[in-house]
């Protein structure tokens, strides 16, 4: 049995149609690519601050550094590049460059007073209150307080329509708080 050939105006009607179809199919398969980058980076840094945080408050007998806690999360975070513009904090409304993240060690709370006799190198984020806004007030946390590590992330989308909509990106922002052990 042999097939009947189709009139030329059907192939042309498929055509037409996929036309029409295939933006809107292309954008649904971007934007969903796009939302499961923000969901793995999402989890991603908070993994990062947690694994930061743990770093950040193990006693042993050489005190924690910033640099620790930077190598501790830089581990987790694989493929995206993250740096310390201000360790101690003060955590700011600055946003970090295209898809990287930013790493702030502090104390959820610092007190308005500086610690007379802290111990050296110690992660931390006390400033007097006179010196907010600078990176060089800073007191290592003791005593088990608490201590945040909070990570930045700028994500930057690739789908033109979605990133449009979002300002051409979208800040991801992780914190991790635990109690010292020194």
């Amino acid at each position: 049995m042999r097939a009947r050939p189709r009139p030329d105006g059907q192939s042309s009607q498929a055509l037409i149609e996929f036309a029409l179809i295939s933006p809107v199919l292309l954008l649904l398969v971007f934007g969903i690519i796009d939302i499961g980058r923000a969901v793995f980076y999402y989890d991603t840094l908070n993994h990062a601050a947690r694994e930061g945080a743990r770093a950040a408050v193990g006693a042993s007998s050489q005190l924690p550094t910033n640099q620790t806690v930077l190598n501790a999360v830089t581990q987790q975070l694989v493929g995206a590049p993250v740096s310390e513009p201000c360790p101690q904090g003060p955590v700011t409304s600055v946003v970090p460059p295209s898809n990287t993240a930013w790493l702030f060690v502090t104390e959820p709370n610092p007190p308005d007073v500086v610690e007379s006799n802290p111990p050296m190198n110690a992660p931390g984020g006390e400033y007097a209150a006179s010196a907010t806004g600078s990176c060089s007030a800073v007191n290592p946390a003791t005593g088990n307080a608490s201590l945040q590590v909070t990570l930045r992330f700028n994500l930057v989308l690739i789908t033109p329509i979605v990133s449009q909509a979002t300002a051409n990106r979208i800040l991801l922002t992780a914190a991790a708080i635990f109690r010292t052990e020194y």
